[in-house]
């Protein structure tokens, strides 16, 4: 504390104030209280202006000692002037959400990752503050590399660099992506065994905002049912639904041959080369079956019954040969024709298919047989009132469109079409009835329990979560970024980011939601107080309360001085 006299041409008047750094990192001053003017304070404590200005240190001392005693007991006073403005162009509130991000990506080390990929190239910025922006950014508040470098500037640790560092990191990133990729699984081991005995894979496809092709931007077949030219994107996941690896190309490209490269960088870069591979049908070919039966890989791949040949697809359709999935006794057709509870049945045949000998399981359940059932009769009675109308579209490619009952004769006269006429087709809705309730799962794990093949198959969900989160909650597309290299880097960002999410998720024993977990990142923000120290805004809750026993620091004190702020910054980077 010390004592500021402030001299104009008909007055003086006397303050307390005190010096502390701003969070730009600059000395400042602020006044802690105003004492009065010399002719006010004259009159109690004159009569002269030495005895004023004695009275005044008096009282800098009783402030001084009164701040140090509050610093003891962790109490602060804090005066707020009714009559004094709001400094120009000062910021109050502040972004703490990423300090929780930050623990899990300084556990996996990647701030050590990127003085690594320092050492092979030349570039004077710092990349670790570039790519752990760009990382919790893109789980707070995903939006265009423009924006996440201004919204950076609202955390408590404001950037250092500049926009133009910005983009010139995203070319070394993405010639390092696959470096990052194999490190970051070697460091996440930190947060207990990782469950990669089996890897689910699959892919999706992201859109860009632009017409024409470009690189790896092609036109393909968009999950989103868009016209833009996409990417597509391979991702691997471990059984806990944790992120592997990724890989990016082209959006005209077979999605089945986008496996083989992705794979062999894991076993050859990761070390990792005993594992169950986990596939939809789509991904799960003759070729990718043959390439994952070799050395001790093994594979389990939904099969589409509609796809067998006829001899196996008749023995699948059949409902005799079933077992009940919970005591392995086998029941006949009627029963479990009679039965609508939660049961599954299954039954096991023998099967080859690429000189692989594998086990065919196919599945049935009651309850999803009459779940089937009743969407059908919906379609049947619309496409009856198609026909009725008699007003059918052309082209109709919806594999699910209730056109597809729909039948129709052409009547001809003199060799030319008179009239069409249109049915419906009981032939094929007694087809596609038969395909009700039923599941079929191919392995060639021949001997090992049905129950198990069948639950690794079921957590096929995981994956599709995770690229839900990405697109929906990280916003990950539409992308803006033009470049190849740019946009290897983007994706590396969004694949950083839900490992930093999924492992946060996982210490918070799945407890929580991705909105409930997200939301409240959202809201942890603190309002500087008169450059003191800050004060909390959001809401304590259970949430907040496992975020800090799991992250090591706690934020949720009614007020945090300066350097206590500091403390909880570099407690969040502690390994």
């Amino acid at each position: 504390m010390k004592l500021t006299i402030s001299k104009s041409k008909n007055s003086e008047s006397f303050y307390i104030s005190k010096s502390y750094i701003d969070n730009s990192g600059k000395s400042t001053t602020a006044t802690v209280r105003k004492l009065g003017t010399l002719a006010e304070l004259l009159k109690d404590h004159g009569p002269t202006r030495d005895d004023v200005v004695a009275w005044c240190r008096s009282e800098v001392a009783a402030e001084t000692q009164k701040y140090k005693q509050a610093r003891k007991t962790k109490s602060v006073q804090v005066v707020f002037h009714a009559d004094k403005e709001l400094d120009y162009a000062q910021r109050r509130l502040f972004e703490g959400g990423y300090l929780f991000p930050q623990a899990v990506y300084y556990k996996l080390q990647l701030d050590k990752i990127c003085k690594a990929i320092k050492q092979r190239h030349q570039y004077e910025y710092d990349l670790n503050a570039i790519l752990s922006d760009l990382v919790y950014n893109r789980i707070l508040n995903p939006c265009s590399k423009l924006s996440a470098y201004k919204a950076a500037q609202s955390y408590l640790e404001a950037p250092t660099y500049e926009l133009h560092d910005v983009y010139r990191a995203l070319s070394v990133l993405a010639e390092e992506s696959d470096f990052i990729q194999s490190e970051v699984f070697k460091c996440s081991k930190i947060f207990g065994k990782r469950n990669d005995r089996i890897l689910y894979y699959d892919c999706s496809n992201f859109y860009f905002e632009i017409e024409q092709e470009d690189g790896n931007k092609k036109y393909g077949k968009s999950k989103e049912h868009r016209p833009n030219p996409i990417v597509q994107m391979g991702l691997f996941i471990d059984g806990d639904g944790i992120p592997l690896a990724f890989s990016i190309f082209g959006g005209n490209q077979n999605e089945q041959k986008s496996l083989k490269p992705l794979e062999s960088k894991i076993l050859q870069q990761f070390g990792h080369d005993k594992f169950i591979y986990c596939s939809d049908a789509g991904l799960g070919s003759t070729d990718n079956r043959k390439f994952n039966h070799l050395g001790e890989r093994a594979f389990i791949v939904t099969q589409s019954i509609k796809k067998l040949d006829a001899e196996n697809k008749e023995l699948a359709l059949s409902k005799e040969g079933f077992k009940r999935l919970s005591d392995n006794k086998k029941v006949s057709a009627a029963a479990i024709q009679a039965n609508d509870s939660d049961e599954l049945y299954y039954k096991e045949i023998p099967y080859i298919s690429g000189n692989i000998d594998q086990l065919l399981i196919i599945t049935y359940s009651p309850k999803y047989a009459a779940y089937q059932k009743a969407i059908r009769e919906a379609q049947v009675q619309r496409a009856e009132a198609m026909i009725k109308k008699g007003k059918l579209k052309k082209n109709r490619k919806n594999p699910n469109d209730p056109a597809r009952f729909i039948g129709k004769d052409a009547c001809t006269k003199e060799g030319e079409v008179a009239d069409i006429h249109y049915y419906l087709d009981e032939d094929k809705v007694a087809e596609e009835a038969r395909y009700d309730g039923l599941y079929a799962v191919c392995t060639d794990l021949i001997d090992d329990d049905v129950k198990e093949i069948l639950k690794v198959s079921e957590g096929r969900w995981q994956i599709e979560e995770c690229f839900r989160i990405m697109k929906t909650d990280f916003s990950a597309r539409p992308v803006y970024i033009q470049r190849d290299d740019r946009i290897e880097a983007h994706f590396l960002t969004c694949f950083l980011a839900l490992l930093v999410y999924r492992l946060l998720e996982k210490q918070l024993e799945s407890k929580y939601t991705c909105e409930e977990i997200l939301d409240k990142l959202k809201s942890i923000n603190f309002a500087d107080i008169k450059g003191q120290g800050y004060m909390p805004t959001y809401v304590r809750d259970e949430l907040t309360d496992a975020l800090h026993k799991i992250c090591g620091f706690r934020t949720d004190y009614e007020f945090i001085t300066k350097s206590d702020m500091r403390t909880i910054e570099k407690q969040s980077k502690q390994r």
